[in-house]
């Protein structure tokens, strides 16, 4: 029996069925479906969807106890093309319904799929709640800082400037950072990755699905027909060294070709871009996945100041929602032997 920081007995753990021993390794064929896939060719969710495929089998769990669900756009296909339980719900609800699935089914591993238009527009709200409480599920957000389905209307995350159908001009109003939004809901696990980097992200899901609590990586996505090339700074062979930091436990926030470059903090707690050679490392920010200012302030670089920061910003440890709202119901269902009938009995019933 573990017990909560409030101090209630906290009974409902989750508790996911691994698969038996005599069961065999999983592949990624076996969280493949038969659907066929349908995206534009070459667009980024192709290799997000190869991505965790292979990475599901090595969470040893039973197929059907793994459950994805997806709100509306590009990215909520996804639940098509995974052989797990899936529901294709309704425009930026996802986090809502899968906030009933998790604090319901102890016995399921819950992830919601969702995009930067899904999420952060008319899910905004619930995008908040569910991160603010901590429910004990997984988001990945795709970010191309577009609207793909509808056909090429600026999203919340589109730069200042992005000419778009919706807005020919450009567009006068300032991105969501997805990363600093999740943050301000105190985001217990906050990461960021690329869709063609592979490596990285497999590190990042593992992670995720490591954290118990809401964890939320917010995947850099290319749209190539409506938003080509909108992160090609950060991927192209030629420039992400200078363009890209990658975030590391207890490291330096150095990059560059050579390292030769790092991040510090001046007198005014402001970052700017050193030399190390010139200030030597131990000057460095050293980033801490524990401490909410270091997550706050590599959040919040951005380019062409800033290098764009990749990896885990936040993991904290803090009781989830599910498992504090069960403590409340073991303990309510411990203390109250009211029937349904003893309520029907009480008094004289009046309808107006």
């Amino acid at each position: 029996m573990t017990t909560t920081d409030i101090g209630m007995p906290v009974s409902g753990l989750r508790s996911i069925p691994h698969l038996p021993d005599e069961a065999g390794k999983q592949t990624k064929r076996d969280f493949t479906s038969d659907q066929e896939v349908r995206w534009c060719p070459g667009c980024g969710d192709y290799v997000i969807l190869a991505a965790v495929q292979s990475f599901l089998p090595e969470l040893g769990l039973k197929r059907e106890n793994i459950v994805f669900v997806s709100g509306i756009g590009c990215s909520s296909r996804f639940p098509y093309y995974l052989d797990t339980y899936g529901m294709h719900s309704i425009h930026g609800r996802a986090p809502a319904i899968a906030t009933g699935l998790a604090t319901s089914r102890e016995d399921l591993s819950v992830w919601v799929v969702t995009g930067d238009g899904d999420a952060l527009s008319i899910g905004g709200n619930h995008f908040m709640h569910v991160i603010r409480r901590n429910v004990d599920l997984n988001i990945l957000m795709f970010n191309n800082q577009i609207y793909g389905l509808t056909k090429g209307q600026y999203s919340p995350t589109s730069p200042i400037g992005k000419k778009a159908k919706s807005t020919p001009m450009g567009s006068i109003d300032y991105p969501v950072d997805p990363i600093s939004l999740a943050l301000g809901a105190n985001a217990t696990f906050a990461a960021r990755t690329f869709d063609v980097n592979v490596q990285h992200l497999q590190a990042m899901l593992k992670r995720a699905a490591a954290h118990k609590g809401t964890s939320f990586i917010e995947i850099y996505q290319n749209c190539n027909i409506f938003n080509d090339n909108a992160f090609l700074h950060l991927t192209d062979k030629s420039t992400k060294a200078d363009n890209v930091i990658e975030l590391e436990h207890g490291k330096p926030l150095r990059f560059g070709k050579d390292l030769e470059k790092g991040i510090m903090l001046d007198g005014k707690l402001q970052p700017k871009v050193v030399m190390v050679a010139e200030v030597g490392e131990s000057a460095l920010l050293v980033h801490d996945e524990t401490n909410e200012l270091c997550a706050l302030v590599a959040s919040r670089l951005r380019a062409p100041e800033f290098p764009t920061p990749i990896g885990v910003f936040r993991c904290v440890e803090r009781e989830p929602y599910d498992h504090l709202l069960q403590a409340q119901i073991d303990k309510a269902s411990a203390t109250n032997t009211t029937t349904v009938q003893d309520l029907l009995d009480v008094g004289q019933w009046v309808v107006e």
